[in-house]
């Protein structure tokens, strides 16, 4: 029928179908992630700044999806993703570069913590009942930042950039948190 609303079965099948794309985008970013670490380690940054990439694209499209589907399993798939490619990704910026530039090490580790403190800041404050969201734009600008440090070569500026996002991210999150409490 035209017009009609949908069966609870066809949203059921809709939320299934959406987990099911983003378990396949997760993947593909984990494999990803693993793929650019091992790159980075292996002293080709550029080649892990494009798989980062694409492994960033993945999170970011997996996100929207889970989003709306709205789909709790889901974000936290595409949640464990994002972590995973912070804790990867900049672990291995971070040891790759700790003799030969101790900067960019520096800046990797520095997005890392910064990275996990906006990340338990948005699970905490939605633990505790409080409407704190990660958008895409969030996660684009942070996965395209790391992948265009490891791209052009600039990754000892460009990390100390993506602390620096990442911890206004984090203030955000926080007043947006504080906001809600006063009313």
């Amino acid at each position: 029928m035209v017009g009609s609303a949908p069966v609870a079965g066809e949203d059921a099948r809709t939320q299934h179908r959406a987990r099911t794309i983003v378990a396949m985008l997760c993947a593909a970013a984990i494999l990803a992630v693993g793929l650019a670490a091992w790159a980075i380690l292996e002293d080709r940054a550029r080649a892990g700044g494009a798989v980062g990439l694409v492994a960033g694209a993945s999170l970011v499209l997996g996100g929207v999806l889970a989003s709306r589907a709205k789909d709790t399993r889901a974000r936290m798939l595409v949640s464990f993703g994002d972590r995973a490619f912070d804790g990867v990704v900049l672990a291995a910026v971070a040891w790759a570069s700790r003799a030969s530039e101790p900067a960019a090490a520096a800046g990797a580790l520095l997005s890392l913590t910064a990275a996990f403190l906006a990340a338990y800041v948005r699970a905490r404050g939605s633990a505790l009942g409080y409407l704190v969201e990660e958008s895409a734009g969030t996660r684009a600008v942070r996965v395209g930042l790391i992948s265009a440090a490891l791209l052009t070569g600039w990754t000892r500026w460009a990390l100390f950039v993506v602390a620096v996002w990442l911890l206004l991210v984090t203030l955000v999150r926080v007043s947006q948190v504080a906001k809600e409490e006063r009313v």
